[in-house]
């Protein structure tokens, strides 16, 4: 997930007498063009841009996906691998790095700008800022919608970790780190180079 900033409602006050008010879609619509929103219990969450070695990942993990699963020729395919979808699942609005849902479940794709069938897979890209919320209050949400497997990849510490829900809980598949060339459900037909995913070591600004 991109670097996140919560932002609290108009209703909110300093003195914290009144109740917050909850957010709506109209909070994300308001939001400016470089910015991402997300509802998670009531709460908007706006996000900016991500830093490079989030993207690089992101982007890697999105190409390989869709390259092997979804237009590959001589590809396993049988998926819809999205970039950033936005997900309306009851009153939580979430947007993960990336979506993917099996075509047996989701034949078509609809003409609307938001996705109401939760993701099969979805992969989290971490960033510091946003690590706890990928982590725990959107992996419930997974959860409870039924969501089958999660990614969570660490550009800073070079890992992919992978869980697959058994009833409301995540159970771990593994994790990989370094250069490992891996298989990982629910992609294991694919061989992934783990290296690929992060860049050189970069400079600071």
């Amino acid at each position: 997930m991109m670097d996140g900033l919560e932002v609290g409602g108009e209703g909110s006050i300093a003195m914290g007498n009144e109740t917050k008010r909850r957010a709506t879609y109209a909070d994300i619509e308001a939001l400016p063009e470089n910015m991402v929103g997300q509802i998670i219990d009531g709460e908007l969450i706006a996000m900016s841009r991500p830093a490079i070695p989030h993207g690089v990942a992101h982007t890697v993990i999105q190409s390989l996906l869709t390259t092997a699963f979804q237009i590959g020729l001589r590809a396993p395919g049988g998926w819809w691998i999205h970039d950033e979808p936005e997900l309306h699942l009851g009153e939580d609005v979430l947007v993960p790095d990336i979506g993917g849902w099996r075509r047996e479940r989701m034949p078509q794709l609809r003409r609307m700008p938001f996705f109401t069938v939760a993701p099969d897979w979805v992969c989290e890209v971490l960033s510091p800022s946003t690590a706890s919320l990928d982590r725990k209050r959107k992996r419930e949400i997974y959860a409870r919608e039924c969501v089958e497997y999660v990614w969570l990849v660490d550009p800073a510490t070079r890992t992919l970790e992978a869980f697959q829900r058994q009833g409301e809980q995540w159970v771990a598949l593994g994790t990989y780190s370094g250069t490992a060339r891996v298989r990982v459900e629910p992609f294991e037909a694919l061989e992934l180079d783990l290296g690929e995913l992060w860049p050189p070591e970069l400079e600071a600004p």
